[in-house]
């Protein structure tokens, strides 16, 4: 490789020679930097949604090519967010996409070291029985006075912050209806 060729893919000689004094413009761009594309610019579709994890509700543009999420951004067209995400709304992205994310229902028995697969349907009866089983133990039809309670304090409800506003609300009318009173959203904390 010569000495010119050398001088020409230096920065430094591009600025100086070049017509960008300024070093900001393509005097700084290598030819890697030049050859990127956007990650949005392969997109096939774009799908707009709200961002899921808290109550404020972002807007986001959901990028997807070939049936598989590339990019998620700040919706512009969005009343709320104006096309911003905070730092969490801005990785959402790894809430869909991660290696590490559980796909499969996850099991430790009590005093066990190992966790172990379930179907679905069998997890949900599991835990469809728990609940019920500890809303019976410890019912309160009324209190000392004879005032009707009809309560339970054996359940309670913790949402996290990756439930949107309808998934909390349901949640909190079906835990009302089974009688509890501790109920909470990471979203109101």
């Amino acid at each position: 490789m010569g000495l010119r060729k050398v001088l020409l893919g230096w920065p430094v000689y591009r600025q100086l020679t070049g017509a960008d004094p300024s070093g900001r413009g393509a005097a700084a761009q290598s030819a890697r930097s030049a050859a990127l594309t956007a990650r949005t610019q392969s997109a096939d579709r774009v799908a707009r949604s709200v961002c899921p994890y808290c109550a404020v509700g972002c807007g986001q543009r959901v990028f997807v090519a070939d049936g598989q999420v590339t990019q998620i951004e700040g919706d512009p067209d969005s009343p709320i967010s104006r096309g911003r995400l905070c730092p969490k709304g801005s990785a959402s992205k790894s809430l869909v996409t991660s290696p590490l994310r559980q796909t499969k229902v996850r099991y430790r028995r009590p005093y066990g070291t190992d966790w172990e697969d379930l179907d679905l349907e069998t997890a949900l009866d599991m835990i469809a029985d728990r609940v019920l089983a500890a809303r019976a133990q410890t019912w309160e039809d009324v209190d000392d006075q004879g005032r009707p309670l009809n309560r339970t304090l054996g359940i309670s409800s913790l949402g996290g912050a990756t439930l949107d506003n309808e998934e909390n609300y349901l949640i909190k009318k079906l835990f009302t209806a089974a009688g509890a009173l501790q109920i909470e959203n990471q979203a109101r904390i």
